[in-house]
């Protein structure tokens, strides 16, 4: 499998609007782990951006995860980049 870095942005008072999707978004993250898909994720310390790494069969794989998440669904996270991943050590 291929490992992919994702880097996104979060909309203005992300933490507030938030709240209604953040326990449904936490439990797919953790779906996505267990199923070795997800790496890693987390935003930025001052939650502008969100940072990932995944490893998935593609890069089609990575954006339906991203996208099938309730903060892609529901405007939290506005936008983002997925890139391949050369891991060197």
């Amino acid at each position: 499998m291929t490992k992919y870095v994702m880097w996104g942005s979060y909309c203005e008072n992300a933490i507030e609007k938030r709240t209604p999707y953040r326990q449904v978004h936490l439990d797919g993250l953790a779906a996505q782990k267990e199923q070795g898909l997800l790496i890693t994720l987390g935003p930025t310390q001052d939650n502008t951006m969100v940072f990932g790494i995944y490893e998935a069969e593609n890069e089609d794989q990575v954006r339906e995860l991203i996208e099938g998440d309730p903060y892609w669904k529901n405007g939290i996270w506005t936008e983002y980049e997925i890139k391949e991943w050369i891991q060197a050590f």
